[in-house]
């Protein structure tokens, strides 16, 4: 699908990150663009950037966990511009909560924006894009869906994403639907996503602590992404995909070997690998040993 001046794109987490990259390509490209949010201060200024682009914008804050708030995102994209031609379900979040002895609510926070959140938007906008014979979708994901290493609750999110959007593919192929699907499966990303316990819900509770482990690579995670990639050239990627029909985004080739040593592995039979090193990351040898000082470490 071409992307040109008088489409819109409806963009979710659209406030930081990748979202903001992604909303800024589709305006330089000439759509108006819909930016969704639960950051409504970041959400009000990333529409004014995108604004002065030339094109118009429409800020709707929305928690993607919430279906009704992401029904509402679409009825606001319709009402206000008509049609909604590209849907990116970008918000994401991680957590370091403890996946096994911390707070249960730390895998409903993280599930209900990762994967219950690309699950409303798809479920809120695909009849939209199947009635207006035109559209694509394009569903974030993280190489941690073709690889786990980042933790649990992360991992298992974006495994679910990758798989739900492949299926939404070739749904889309079988049927014969006029609606593009694409995956991003991105490695480091210039992103705040180890922030992310800054939109904790007060519903919620109490932000979790951190687990030892997740305190320990702390600071590797940091260093990592704050040599990642910039998220405008996560969007050049994203936007070629769209024109091209293309499933498959994949910024990282490094992280895609990754996955693929891992599903040789399982071809053969053999038992998931604890050494890998992990690009950006110091040796796995070093990243295990920090992790048994840390659980090893006594508490307080």
């Amino acid at each position: 699908m071409k992307l040109e001046a008088g489409k819109v794109a409806v963009v979710t987490g659209a406030a930081s990150g990748i979202g903001l990259g992604l909303a800024r390509r589709f305006a330089e490209d000439g759509l108006h663009v819909v930016l969704a949010d639960v950051e409504e201060e970041a959400l009000a200024s990333a529409a004014t950037g995108i604004s002065a682009l030339g094109v118009e914008t429409l800020a709707v804050p929305t928690d993607v966990s919430d279906h009704e708030a992401v029904e509402a995102l679409a009825d606001a994209a319709v009402e206000r511009f008509g049609a909604v031609h590209v849907v990116c379900n970008n918000a994401g979040v991680s957590s370091g909560a403890d996946p096994w002895f911390g707070p249960l609510e730390a895998w409903g926070w993280v599930m209900g924006v990762n994967l219950w959140g690309v699950i409303h938007g798809i479920r809120a906008f695909l009849p939209i894009l199947i009635n207006q014979g035109e559209g694509h979708i394009v569903n974030t994901a993280s190489i941690a869906g073709l690889n786990p290493g980042s933790g649990p609750i992360y991992a298992a999110s974006k495994h679910a994403v990758v798989a739900l959007s492949e299926e939404l593919f070739k749904t889309t192929k079988i049927v014969g639907l006029p609606v593009g699907v694409s995956v991003l499966c991105p490695g480091w990303v210039r992103t705040s996503i180890m922030d992310a316990d800054r939109n904790w819900p007060a519903s919620l509770g109490e932000i979790p602590s951190r687990a030892p482990a997740a305190e320990a690579m702390r600071p590797h995670y940091d260093r990592a992404i704050g040599d990642g990639m910039d998220p405008a050239a996560v969007a050049d990627l994203v936007a070629e995909a769209v024109e091209s029909g293309r499933f498959w985004v994949l910024p990282h080739p490094e992280f895609v070997e990754l996955a693929v040593r891992r599903w040789h592995r399982i071809a053969e039979r053999l038992d998931p690998d604890t050494g890998v090193d992990v690009p950006g990351f110091p040796p796995a040898t070093q990243i295990a040993g920090e992790i048994r000082a840390a659980l090893a470490a006594p508490a307080g």
